[in-house]
């Protein structure tokens, strides 16, 4: 039920309830029943058992354990066959593999129930004015029913939705609920006729979880709990979002293809080796069982079960990398997605603004003067005496206590050199008028040596009216007046004047005053969000502002950022909750601003975007925020002046509250994509080259039945640890280059192994894999005729090398020589270094456990020599890439 457009009389009959008496016990006892408790209803959370397995169902990890099932099953079967050739080595790596990926997902993510559990503190330790038969008492929050008449006074905390009955100059503060930076000034009176008058609009309505800034009123509780507007908040916090980020769905696809292919060509194997057997009349179980074996290989060599280790491990060392750039990482996976964003949804209320009211200029003398000029003696005068507003200093900065723009004027007067508890000490008032929503000003009487000072403050209409002044000095005035409204600035206008006796009243008070100027208020935007803005625009990200403010602020703020052009518009909300999902979709490309805007908007806004194929980013630090910022692809919350709501439902929490980390974040996030990239161009050319090595052999052995496969048991293992391991992860570590702000998000349909990424997987998976093979058949580096063990050695050095050197040409994905940069990873160069001696040590000395015999000096120059023609065939096609390249530009 919409109680704004109903009269007091019939809200409080609705209930049962008495505007003067209250409920009675059992009138309490029975709402409680009908409209619920003022508490949000918990739901269970989710068990470790639950969040272990949501975090085993990757996409890519239920590929490794389909890998690890299928290795066991090979190993259980050769060690059954013939003992002691079972390889369990592998099967634990994989496990391990598993734990690890499993663990740190489990471990580095944090949950969206403690969001919910902090909406609960709303309700906690609280005690609220209401009368109850007749009585007025103090009860628990949690205990307000519907019906229940609440009193409420400056600096309380609305436990409740409820209609207002009463106000004398009541403001709330309503920012946390709509992102309205000003208190919005409330009047029992008004009654709407319609029903689509946003929240932010309802000035006869209270609302659960704000602030009363100043003034006193009386309400009747209309909605408690789940049936609040937060109500309606917790309940979007709670729902799970679902869904996957941009990488998952690349991981997917990824995972999908490699199994496709690997299953596609071992079945092909298999078939053509059953072919085989069966013409030679040589099948038998035995026989068809190698075979099986054999193809099953193939699928275990396709499949890169080292990259969901390598994924989470890399997440996790850039997430303490993050956080020292004042980007706390929430939810592992959101440190890459934040990279392929290209719109955010922004608050502008404490998110592009300070959410702080600032004075930013003063009209006196007839002039406009800037923020470091407005010091005027008796303006200042007037803000400290003619005010009920405190500060109050803690070790988080100054705290405003009372209305934020009497606040904003005593920072000023601080700022000024004059300290206002010491002025407001020694005033002698012998009058005081308080401001009202009808005399719009407020006027203070002060006895001193010359006699009594008058100081009244207030609307600018009001004060311009009560003072004595020439036309020209009022047109002026009223000039620059509406010039600071239209920029979104709030003007507070100051009179005095002097006489020699006390005034009789208030109208004798005001009478005859002398205008000494106004005041420019206003929530200023941060210092560094300008060149954020600039530099996410400049990276092709869209960025759409919607706020709880007023459309003027809103449109004033949006074009003084250059987020409003020619081609997009600023909307109200309440134009757009009426359209229908496909009116919707057609016209949110064209709106860049939305003013008055609501929670359950702001979702619509994101999941319509989602929808799209964009990769959506929210930024919020208000409860209203709440629901968008959970259903985004990755929320931001600020980390200083956000609640704990939008900071438990977000993904990023800003340490330091600035936009410009936003920024900083993104191009975290794009080197981390970048840095997947590469070591998966590296892994997939391992196995590339793995796969085909494998694949030819069974068809060679086909041909030739004395041709013997390539590697050993433990051989393979090895390589598959080299693929796994320090130099896959050192990629991952790559330093991020200075282009990636300039070049354009990465699509949410894209796949992850790009066009160019695939031509140079299958050249160097082909190059590899076809030198080795030559080696066997051909012998070209001359090991001695006979000598399979060292042959042997030699492929199997040879191609451990080639995937070390590969290493290298998978640091650079676009078109630049690897010697440019090839000293900026340091840890790169060690872990070459490292797994390069490891691979003398066993090639030379590892003969009882890898089958190897050591190589001489000439052979080992003979496979670097050759291992190294990787780089160079590849910076040769990369030169060819930079000369085709630049033919075509010119």
């Amino acid at each position: 039920m919409a109680f704004f457009n109903t009269d007091t009389e019939s809200v409080v009959r609705d209930f049962e309830s008495d505007a003067r008496s209250g409920l009675s016990p059992e009138q309490v006892k029975r709402n409680a029943e009908r409209y619920g408790t003022n508490e949000f209803t918990r739901t269970k959370p989710k068990s470790l058992f639950r969040r272990i397995f949501e975090a085993a169902t990757e996409p890519m990890l239920i590929l490794l354990i389909f890998a690890w099932i299928i290795t066991m099953a090979v190993n259980i079967v050769r060690e059954v066959q013939n003992p002691g050739t079972g390889d369990f080595f592998e099967v634990i790596g994989i496990v391990f593999a598993i734990a690890v990926s499993v663990v740190l997902t489990v471990v580095m993510e944090g949950r969206s129930a403690k969001a919910f559990a902090e909406l609960n503190k709303i309700k906690e330790g609280i005690e609220i004015k209401v009368v109850r038969g007749g009585v007025v008492q103090y009860v628990p929050q949690q205990e307000i029913v519907a019906g229940d008449i609440v009193y409420v006074e400056t600096g309380n905390k609305i436990p409740a939705d409820g209609r207002l009955l009463e106000s004398k100059s009541l403001l709330c503060d309503e920012s946390s609920l709509t992102g309205e930076s000003m208190p919005v000034e409330k009047n029992a009176d008004a009654v709407f006729e319609s029903e689509n008058v946003p929240v932010a609009e309802r000035v006869n309505m209270l609302y659960s979880g704000c602030f009363i800034t100043g003034g006193t009123g009386k309400m009747v509780v209309t909605n408690v709990g789940d049936n609040t507007e937060f109500g309606l908040i917790a309940r979007e916090i709670q729902t799970d979002k679902g869904g996957q980020t941009p990488l998952q769905e690349k991981m997917a696809r990824l995972g999908k293809v490699i199994t496709l292919i690997g299953s596609a060509a071992a079945a092909l194997i298999f078939i053509i080796q059953l072919i085989v057997l069966c013409v030679q009349g040589a099948a038998s179980f035995e026989s068809v069982s190698n075979i099986f074996i054999t193809s099953i290989v193939l699928i275990v060599a396709a499949v890169p079960e080292g990259l969901p280790t390598i994924v989470a491990i890399s997440l996790s060392i850039n997430i303490a990398r993050m956080a020292k750039q004042n980007a706390l990482v929430k939810k592992m996976i959101a440190c890459e997605t934040i990279g392929c964003i290209n719109v955010i949804c922004s608050d502008k209320t404490g998110t592009l603004t300070e959410n702080r009211m600032t004075v930013v200029g003063a009209y006196t003398d007839g002039k406009m003067r800037g923020a470091g000029e407005t010091c005027d003696p008796l303006m200042l005068q007037n803000c400290c005496i003619n005010s009920t507003a405190d500060l109050f200093e803690n070790e988080n900065g100054v705290t405003f206590v009372g209305n934020p723009t009497e606040c904003a004027l005593l920072v000023n007067a601080e700022k000024c050199g004059l300290a206002y508890k010491e002025v407001r000490a020694a005033a002698k008032v012998c009058d005081l008028y308080p401001f009202s929503s009808d005399t719009k000003n407020m006027t203070t009487a002060v006895e001193t040596d010359k006699g009594i000072v008058v100081y009244s403050k207030g609307s600018p209409e009001k004060i311009l009216s009560l003072c004595n002044m020439t036309e020209k000095e009022r047109e002026n005035a009223e000039k620059e007046i509406t010039a600071q409204q239209e920029k979104a600035c709030r003007v507070l206008a100051f009179a005095h004047k002097v006489v020699p006796s006390r005034p009789k009243d208030r109208e004798d008070a005001e009478s005859g005053l002398i205008f000494d100027g106004f005041a420019s208020i206003t929530d200023p935007l941060r210092a560094e969000v300008y060149d954020a803005v600039k530099t996410c625009q400049s990276a092709g990200i869209d960025i759409k502002m919607l706020t709880g403010d007023n459309i003027v602020t809103a449109s004033a703020i949006a074009r003084e950022l250059n987020i409003l052009d020619e081609e997009h518009i600023a909307v109200e909300a309440s134009a757009l909750e009426s359209l229908s999902d496909e009116e919707f979709s057609d016209v949110l490309p064209k709106i860049r601003v939305i003013a008055r805007s609501t929670p359950l908007l702001k979702m619509r806004v994101v999941k319509e975007l989602e929808s799209k194929g964009n990769v959506v980013a929210v930024t919020g630090d208000g409860i209203n925020d709440a629901p968008a910022l959970k259903n985004a692809d990755v929320g931001i919350a600020m980390g200083i002046s956000g609640t704990e709501v939008s900071k438990e439902a977000s993904d990023i929490v800003l340490l330091n509250d600035s936009f410009s980390t936003i920024a900083t974040t993104v191009k975290w996030g794009r080197g981390i994509y970048e840095n997947f990239k590469r070591f998966i161009q590296f892994q997939l050319t391992v196995n590339v080259s793995s796969f085909i090595m494998v694949f030819a052999s069974v068809i060679i052995r086909l041909i030739i039945p004395d041709f013997t496969m390539p590697f050993t048991a433990l051989e393979l293992l090895w390589i598959n640890i080299i693929m796994d391991g320090p130099p896959a992860l050192t990629l991952g570590l790559e330093p991020m280059s200075d282009n990636l702000m300039k070049n354009k998000p990465t699509a949410r349909g894209e796949s992850i192994v790009s066009a160019k990424m695939l031509r140079r997987i299958v050249l160097n998976g082909v190059y590899v894999s076809v030198i080795c093979l030559m080696q066997h058949l051909f012998n070209f580096l001359g090991v001695p005729e006979g000598n399979e063990a060292m042959m042997s050695s030699v492929i199997f050095t040879l191609f451990v090398l080639f995937q070390l050197f590969n290493a290298f040409n998978c640091r650079e994905l676009g078109k630049e020589s690897i010697f440019k940069n090839l000293f900026k990873n340091r840890l790169m160069l060690l872990s070459f270094a490292v797994t390069f001696a490891l691979q003398v040590v066993i090639t030379q000395f590892g003969g009882l456990f890898f089958d190897t015999v050591p190589l001489d000096a000439l052979m080992w120059l003979k496979v670097v020599a050759l291992a190294f023609s990787i780089v160079l065939l590849n910076e040769l096609v990369k030169l060819v890439e930079r000369l085709f390249g630049k033919k075509k530009t010119n």
